[in-house]
C-alpha cells in the first residue's frame, strides 16, 4: 500500500467516526481499526489525533477558499446578484460532497470545541471577506443600513449551514436523499428565492433587477 493510500484510507476512517462518534469520543485505535492500518501509521503521518484534524481541516477549508475566490474573480462579468447566487450554488455544493466532515465542524462548533474554533478562526475570517463583502454589495442598491444587512447576512448563514447541523430535522421534513443532486439545486434555490423576497420587498420604486 502506498502512503497515499495509507494516509486516505487514515482519513476516510476519520472522517466516518468523526461524524458519528465527535473528535472526543473517537480515539486513534479507533481510526487504526476502521482504516486497517496499524496505529504506528497514523502516528508517521499526522503525529497524533489532532495532527490528523488539523490536516483535514487545511485540506478542507483550502478547497473551500480555493472556490470562493475562483468565484470572487467573475465580479468584472457578473454583478454581485449574479455572483452571489454562483456562491450559493458553489457553498451547498462543496458542503454536499463532503457531508460528514460539513455536518461534524458545524456540531463542534455548537459544542464549543476550542480545537476546532482556533484552527478556522483564519477560514472563518477569509470567507467572511469573501462572502460577505458580494452579500453586501448585492443589497447597498436597496438603500438599507449595514445593522439590517448584518441581520439579513446571519440569516443567510445560517441557511447555508442549516442541512448540514440539523441533518435529522432536514430529512424528518425533506423527502428525498440528502446526497442527491436534486437537493443540491432545490435548497440552493430557497436560498436565492429568499434574496429575491428581500429584494423585491426593499427595492426603490422604478427599479427591478433579478438573479434569477
Amino acid at each position: 500500500m502506498t502512503s497515499l493510500n495509507t494516509k486516505q484510507k487514515v482519513m476516510d476512517a476519520a472522517r466516518s467516526l468523526f461524524y458519528t462518534k465527535g473528535y472526543n469520543g473517537t480515539s486513534v485505535r479507533d481510526i487504526a481499526a476502521k482504516a486497517k492500518v496499524n496505529v504506528s501509521l497514523i502516528s508517521y503521518h499526522f503525529k497524533n489525533k489532532q495532527g490528523l484534524l488539523e490536516y483535514m481541516m487545511i485540506h478542507y477549508f483550502e478547497s473551500y477558499i480555493e472556490l470562493l475566490e475562483s468565484v470572487q474573480q467573475e465580479e468584472k462579468e457578473h454583478s454581485s446578484r449574479e455572483l452571489l447566487r454562483r456562491m450559493i450554488e458553489v457553498i451547498i455544493h462543496y458542503k454536499q460532497t463532503n457531508y460528514q466532515f460539513t455536518c461534524f465542524i458545524h456540531r463542534e462548533l455548537t459544542l464549543d470545541n476550542v480545537l476546532v474554533r482556533e484552527m478556522m478562526v483564519t477560514y472563518l475570517a477569509k470567507e467572511k471577506y469573501l462572502l460577505f463583502g458580494v452579500f453586501k454589495r448585492s443589497l447597498q442598491t436597496l438603500g438599507l443600513k449595514n445593522l439590517q444587512i448584518n441581520y439579513y447576512y446571519i440569516q443567510f448563514k445560517g441557511m447555508l449551514m442549516t442541512p448540514f447541523l440539523m441533518p435529522y430535522e432536514m430529512r424528518e421534513h425533506v423527502s428525498f436523499d440528502q446526497s442527491h443532486d436534486y437537493f443540491m439545486k432545490q435548497y440552493s434555490n430557497s436560498i436565492i428565492n429568499w434574496l429575491e423576497y428581500i429584494y423585491n420587498t426593499n427595492q426603490k420604486p422604478g427599479f427591478k433587477q433579478s438573479i434569477m
